[in-house]
């Protein structure tokens, strides 16, 4: 791949992800509104040398050595891989004048991730419904990885003026 494609998604993929940090601190700062704790997800991934893919709850299998920076790294580089799509699918130049709606649409599209794959392997059911709330927990997701979507589309502002 070149080098430019990397770097492109690398800082779209960053910045997005940031946004979405930043949602995710403003409702629970001012909402009391909990986020993921990533260090499940570190504890997930951990758990893939073994062999292990699926749990039943993640929040109760053992934990791993350095799960929390497992799971925040993978958090990251996801988020880099899905501004990658965004490149792939509407070209680099996109990035020169960037638009909301294919950065809205590849963040809604990254909501399969956790339904369809993270929250069933992690012991939460497909798109959450094992979980106490699951209507709740599908709109937060939404609701984070829109905002993801409008991160991919600040972040492609920000790389139009640099």
């Amino acid at each position: 791949m070149e080098s430019d494609f990397i770097v492109r998604a690398m800082a779209l993929g960053v910045g997005a992800t940031l946004v979405m940090d930043l949602w995710a601190l403003f409702l629970k700062t001012c909402f009391n509104i909990p986020s993921l704790n990533y260090a499940m997800v570190g504890r997930w991934i951990g758990h893939f040398p073994k062999g292990q893919f699926t749990h039943l709850n993640i929040a109760q299998a053992t934990p791993v050595n350095r799960e929390a920076i497992i799971g925040w790294t993978a958090h990251y580089l996801i988020g880099i891989a899905f501004a990658g799509i965004l490149l792939l699918g509407w070209g680099e130049a996109w990035v020169t004048s960037p638009t909301l709606l294919p950065a809205l649409m590849i963040g809604v599209a990254t909501v399969v991730a956790p339904f369809f794959l993270m929250q069933p392997c992690m012991g939460a059911g497909i798109a959450a419904s094992k979980t106490p709330q699951p209507n709740t927990a599908r709109l937060r997701s939404l609701m984070a990885h829109a905002s993801f979507g409008v991160g991919l589309y600040l972040a492609g502002w920000v790389m139009a003026f640099y």
